[in-house]
C-alpha cells in the first residue's frame, strides 16, 4: 500500500509539471503576434535609422560651419581692423534723403539737391581735403537690406557689406538705375540721377538703404570704409498722386496739406468754403485764423491743426505784392494777405507804426482786400520799392511782426535816420477814422 501511494504521488508531480510547461508555452497567435510585432519595430528602427543619421549630420555639419564663420568674422574684423589702423577714411551722404520715395521718382537730399557722396575722416568726422585723397576713385552705388547693420552698428565688414546687398526680384530691371557708378574727383562727387524700379514691400524688413562703395578691385590706395544712407520705404509710383509737398507750393491744391486727405473730410470742408489751394488756406489763416480752425471744425485735434498749419507756413511765395487802395490809406500786402506796410500819402509804415485805432482800421481794410482778392493790383518788391524811391520816402527797417515767411533782402533795405528826411513821429500822426 505504501509503494502504491508513492507511486500515485509520483505521478502526481508529474502530471502537475506537464501542466505547468503547457501553460508556460505560449500559444500560435501569441507567437505569431510577437513575431510581427518585432518585425514592424525592427522595420521602423530601420526606417527612422537614415532620418536619424541625417539630422545628427546636419546638426554637427551646423555646429562646424558655425564656428566656421565665427573664426572667420573674427579673422575678417581682425584683418580688416589691421587694414584700418593706417586709414580713418569713409565715405559719406553729406545730407539726408528727401522723403518720402516713390518708383521712378528722382532721389534727391533733404534740400531737394542731388545726393553729394564725401570721404571724412572717421576720427574727426571732417572731410578729408582733396589733395591728400588719390584721384579719381570709382564708386558704385547698391541697395542694402533696410535691418542691416543690425542696431546700427558701424563696425560691418565688407563680407557683411556683400551679404546685405539687395539684387532685384527674378524677371525685374535692376533696382536701383541711373547714376549707379560714378567717379569721386576732388574728394567729392554729385549724384543727379538716381531711381528705384520697385518697391520695398517684398522684403522682410519693407525697408531699403542705398550704399556706396569703392568700386572692388578698381583702387590700392587706403581702406576707405562704406556708407549707407538711412533705411527707408520705397513707394509705388501711384500714392505719388497723393503725395504731400515739401514745402508746398501756393497753387497746390489745399489737400497736399499734412493731415488734409484727398476727399477726406477736412478737404471736402475747406472746399465747401472756397478754400482750394494753399494760399487760399494761407490767406485765410492771415486773416481770420479762428474762422478757419472753426471750419475745419472739432474733427481736427489741436495736435493736427498745429501741424497742418506748420507745414502750410513752409510755403516759399516769393517776392510778388499786392496793392489795395482804401479810403484814407493804401495796403502792401503778400500772396497770403499779409501787411508788408501801409502808404498814407507820401509815407510808407508797418504796423509797428501805428496806433490801436489805426490798426484796427487797417485790419478792417485787409479784411476788406481778401474779400477783394480778385480786384487787387499786382506788383512786385523791386517795382514798389523805387517808386518809393522816386518819392524820396525810406522804406521802414523795422520787420513785420505777423510776417514769419516775407524776408526784407538786406540789398534792398535803405539805410537812414529819420532826423536826417524829417519823417514825423508816427505817434504824432493822425488817426485815420
Amino acid at each position: 500500500m505504501a509503494a502504491k501511494r508513492h507511486h500515485d504521488d509520483s505521478d502526481q508531480e508529474r502530471e502537475q509539471s506537464g501542466d505547468k510547461r503547457m501553460r508556460r508555452l505560449p500559444s500560435f497567435p501569441t507567437v505569431i503576434r510577437e513575431a510581427i510585432m518585432a518585425k514592424s519595430l525592427q522595420n521602423i528602427l530601420f526606417t527612422l535609422e537614415p532620418l536619424l543619421r541625417k539630422v545628427v549630420q546636419e546638426e554637427v555639419e551646423r555646429g562646424v560651419i558655425h564656428s566656421m564663420r565665427s573664426f572667420q568674422r573674427s579673422n575678417s574684423i581682425q584683418i580688416e581692423a589691421a587694414a584700418a589702423e593706417s586709414s580713418n577714411l569713409k565715405l559719406v551722404f553729406k545730407n539726408q534723403l528727401s522723403l518720402p520715395i516713390f518708383t521712378g521718382s528722382k532721389i534727391e537730399d533733404i534740400e531737394n539737391k542731388p545726393l553729394q557722396l564725401a570721404v571724412v575722416n572717421m576720427l574727426t568726422g571732417e572731410e578729408v581735403p582733396a589733395s591728400s585723397l588719390p584721384s579719381p576713385i570709382k564708386l558704385e552705388l547698391l541697395v542694402l537690406d533696410g535691418d542691416f547693420p543690425s542696431d546700427d552698428k558701424e563696425d560691418w565688414t565688407t563680407a557683411e557689406f556683400q551679404n546685405n546687398v539687395v539684387k532685384e526680384r527674378t524677371g525685374k530691371r535692376p533696382l536701383l538705375t541711373g547714376d549707379v557708378n560714378v567717379t569721386l574727383r576732388d574728394g567729392t562727387v554729385l549724384i543727379p540721377d538716381l531711381s528705384f524700379t520697385d518697391n520695398s514691400s517684398w522684403i522682410r524688413s519693407r525697408h531699403f538703404r542705398i550704399g556706396t562703395r569703392v568700386v572692388p578691385g578698381s583702387y590700392d590706395g587706403p581702406k576707405i570704409k562704406e556708407a549707407m544712407t538711412e533705411p527707408f520705404m520705397v513707394k509705388d509710383h501711384r500714392g505719388e498722386l497723393y503725395r504731400k509737398h515739401y514745402p508746398p507750393a501756393l497753387g497746390d491744391e489745399v489737400w497736399r496739406l499734412e493731415r488734409i486727405g484727398k476727399d477726406g473730410a477736412f478737404h471736402k470742408k475747406l472746399s465747401a468754403q472756397k478754400i482750394y489751394t494753399v494760399q487760399d488756406f494761407l490767406k485765410l489763416l492771415a486773416v481770420d485764423p479762428r474762422l478757419l480752425r472753426n471750419i475745419l471744425g472739432v474733427g481736427m485735434s489741436d495736435r493736427v491743426w498745429e501741424a497742418t498749419v506748420a507745414h502750410a507756413k513752409t510755403c516759399i511765395i516769393g517776392e510778388k505784392l499786392y496793392l489795395f487802395h482804401g479810403s484814407q490809406c493804401s495796403l502792401l500786402l503778400s500772396p497770403v494777405c499779409e501787411v508788408v506796410g501801409i502808404i498814407n500819402g507820401s509815407i510808407t509804415l508797418t504796423l509797428q507804426d501805428l496806433g490801436r485805432s489805426q490798426r484796427a482800421y487797417v485790419q478792417n481794410l485787409v479784411s476788406e482786400a481778401y474779400q477783394n482778392w480778385d480786384k487787387m493790383e499786382e506788383t512786385d518788391a523791386l517795382f514798389t520799392q523805387r517808386n518809393i524811391m522816386a518819392q524820396n520816402v525810406p522804406m521802414h527797417q523795422s520787420g513785420v511782426e505777423t510776417l514769419p515767411w516775407y524776408q526784407v533782402h538786406q540789398e534792398n533795405e535803405i539805410n537812414y535816420q529819420v532826423d536826417e528826411f524829417g519823417i514825423p513821429d508816427p505817434a504824432a500822426l493822425p488817426c485815420f477814422d
